[in-house]
């Protein structure tokens, strides 16, 4: 869907394909403040299309996906477009990326989030109404399921990478299929042939045109592949980039029958953000080409690692995970008017009883909120609101003031671990708001975290409290197999033919 919008897609397209795609809400998204459009593109294991209808039977057995209803979100792609729509980078998040769940579900896979909280959701809707007495709602339990599993992976993914999601587009299986045969098949190129049952994958070397059938089992492939997961992602991009530079081309796009396809393909398996406007997204990428649409993947320090129960997962470090989008936009990616004062410079004495402080959980860590706040006080601040934010899933801590050269917002921000000081007008003076997102790593992070503010510095010097690095709280044992070895160069739909893959 994202590339339809690009490239000039006629405009009546545009407005008739707005009006017919399913939309969810309440995702609590952003507001492109950092200067770009960050969607996250989901890929769901699903035997529905996006109104909710079940697939035939017919449908399901093309899919080669087997009989089972799930809702693994076996693919996940956080899409940055600049403001200006000059290009477009679509980073693949690999679904067997160990990540913190909360504390729900503690430490589980990417892939998984989704699913699992719609699972808990689903049983505790459905034992209050027994509890009730009542007859249980199916149909709404389910959409209120939905709703919690689309929040908690908007928030996941935004605590992994730093990126607060603006937009969100989730695509069913039949997707692929329908999308693939409306464009009349995607070139794809193979190093080796392939016979893998499990995914249907039986495909000769070289380059060949898949129909959508067989476009599926490309891209769904993990198995008997060198770097598995990792693999599987490139299969996915070299397709994506093969299925946009097609898309992009005049003869697509000129081609009404083609355009017609592509609409009905998207309204029947793709559900958006219900605040999402396609006509102004349209009018931004109208001058996209080929050439400015790059794939990427975030860097990972294993592919073989452990989890908690002896399951093979993928580790990160989420220092490396933020800083690669860091990288990635140019600049630090705030948006923020004024940034924290650099680590060695001085700051003035201060007397902390004169600042009011309230400290404001937006993450998925219970009691943080609680504990950082006591952690201000025995450092001598005023403590005022003290509780959940009233977002959730924002990227990155921060500390508010309405000046951000205010000496006592700078070193609480640098004791806190080193956060960004940012200008927000509608604070007073001597008025300090603590924001804290899922990726905290500072003093009062965990409930054993035993560093203070206060420590041996003092208010009103400027030492640190020596804060943890983000590294830290990376989950599961990395394995023996270095991720960032033949790490994948980013790959462009604006190439001749499509690059040859596993």
């Amino acid at each position: 869907m994202i590339l339809l919008v690009g490239g000039g897609y006629a405009y009546s397209a545009v407005g008739r394909l707005s009006g017919n795609l399913a939309t969810t809400g309440g995702l609590d998204l952003g507001n492109q403040a950092d200067g770009a459009t960050d969607i996250l593109l989901v890929g769901i294991d699903s035997r529905t299309d996006a109104k909710g209808n079940p697939l035939s039977q017919d449908e399901i057995d093309m899919l080669r996906a087997g009989e089972e209803e799930t809702t693994s979100t076996d693919t996940m792609i956080l899409i940055r477009i600049p403001n200006d729509g000059s290009s477009a980078t679509a980073v693949s998040l690999p679904r067997d990326t160990y990540v913190n769940g909360g504390e729900e579900l503690g430490n589980v896979k990417l892939n998984s989030v989704y699913g699992s909280t719609k699972f808990y959701r689903e049983q505790e809707l459905t034992e209050k109404a027994a509890a009730a007495g009542e007859t249980p709602d199916e149909a709404r339990i389910s959409s209120e399921a939905v709703q919690a599993g689309r929040e908690a992976l908007v928030s996941s993914i935004a605590n992994l990478t730093g990126i607060s999601v603006d937009h969100y587009a989730e695509v069913g299986l039949l997707g692929f299929v329908l999308l693939t045969d409306a464009v009349g098949g995607v070139d794809v190129c193979l190093n080796n042939p392939v016979d893998e049952p499990l995914s249907g994958a039986k495909f000769p070397a070289g380059r060949q045109t898949l129909d959508g059938r067989d476009a599926l089992s490309f891209v769904r492939q993990r198995h008997d592949l060198p770097r598995g997961d990792l693999d599987r992602i490139t299969r996915q991009q070299a397709y994506l980039a093969s299925l946009a530079n097609k898309i992009l081309s005049a003869r697509t796009l000129s081609d009404p029958g083609q355009l017609g396809k592509l609409n009905d393909a998207v309204s029947r398996s793709v559900t958006i953000d219900s605040g999402w406007d396609i006509m102004g997204l349209a009018t931004q990428m109208q001058n996209l080409s080929g050439g400015n649409v790059t794939f990427q993947t975030i860097p990972v320090t294993s592919i073989d690692g452990t989890g908690d129960y002896g399951e093979s997962v993928v580790t990160v470090n989420p220092d490396q995970v933020h800083a690669f989008f860091r990288t990635l936009l140019g600049d630090d990616g705030s948006g923020a008017t004024e940034t924290s004062a650099a680590p060695e410079e001085e700051i003035p004495d201060y007397d902390p009883a004169e600042s009011t402080v309230s400290v404001l959980n937006a993450g998925n860590v219970d009691g943080l909120a609680t504990r950082v706040g006591d952690l201000v006080a025995g450092a001598g601040f005023t403590v005022g609101e003290v509780g959940n934010h009233t977002e959730t899933g924002v990227s990155e801590s921060q500390v508010n003031v309405a000046d951000a050269s205010d000496p006592a917002a700078r070193d609480l921000a640098r004791k806190l671990g080193g956060l960004e000081v940012v200008e927000d007008a509608s604070l007073a003076p001597g008025q300090i708001s603590v924001t804290l997102s899922g990726t905290y790593d500072g003093p009062g992070d965990t409930a054993d975290d035993t560093r203070t503010l206060s420590g041996s510095d003092g208010p009103g010097t400027t030492g640190t409290t020596g804060g943890t690095t983000s590294s830290e709280d990376a989950v599961g044992t990395p394995g023996t197999t270095d991720g960032t070895t033949d790490r994948q160069a980013p790959i462009s739909a604006g190439t001749d033919g499509p690059m040859c893959v596993n």
